[in-house]
């Protein structure tokens, strides 16, 4: 069969990517054929394997470029300050960044299980270094006399998970803005760590 009109690589590939992150996000990793995605896609399903290796390799991608992203915004981040200020801007900047991609979020945390052990490892060594940001603020914070925090890691695991939470149940146009819910979420944090 000829390729479709307008199933360039360059327009097609991002579009595989796209179809797949939206519906793993809906329907769970294991329930998503690649027959499925391709019929979204509107190419034969063996089109997609120009694009990629298998359905391990699209879930690993999806997951690296997010966390890709996220480094990459993190880095551009404003954290100065003494600890407290550091942990408000860390608050703010994860709440800003994973809010308006809450599929990306949602396949990023529920699908981990579905990787393979080479794929979950580098997931996670992405991950442990963002959390370490984090944890390096409360770490600074109770060395300051700041902050009391009986462990660091799990006081890291819960606030992030807080945070995360918050794609679960957000929508634009709610009761509260967007300001009012990252001033409620900072004040949640601080309270948790603080003295």
């Amino acid at each position: 069969m000829a390729r479709k009109q307008g199933s360039h690589s360059e327009i097609t590939g991002p579009k595989v990517l796209d179809t797949a992150l939206r519906l793993i996000a809906r329907h769970g990793y294991a329930a998503v054929s690649m027959r499925q995605i391709a019929a979204e896609v509107g190419v034969q399903a063996g089109a997609l394997y120009n694009y990629t290796a298998d359905k391990q390799s699209l879930l690993f991608d999806l997951m690296q470029s997010h966390m890709t992203e996220l480094q990459a915004a993190l880095g551009a981040a404003d954290l100065r300050g003494d600890p407290v200020a550091r942990l408000d801007g860390f608050t703010r900047f994860h709440i800003r960044f994973h809010l308006p991609r809450s599929d990306q979020v949602f396949v990023s945390y529920m699908e981990l299980r579905n990787l393979s052990p080479q794929n979950f490892a580098t997931i996670e060594a992405m991950r442990r270094e963002y959390e370490a940001t984090l944890e390096n603020v409360l770490r600074d914070g109770v060395g300051q006399g700041v902050f009391t925090v009986p462990d660091t890691r799990i006081a890291t695991m819960a606030i992030i998970a807080m945070l995360t939470g918050l794609s679960n149940w957000y929508r634009e146009g709610g009761r509260l803005g967007m300001a009012e819910i990252e001033d409620i979420y900072c004040n949640l944090v601080q309270k948790s760590v603080s003295r």
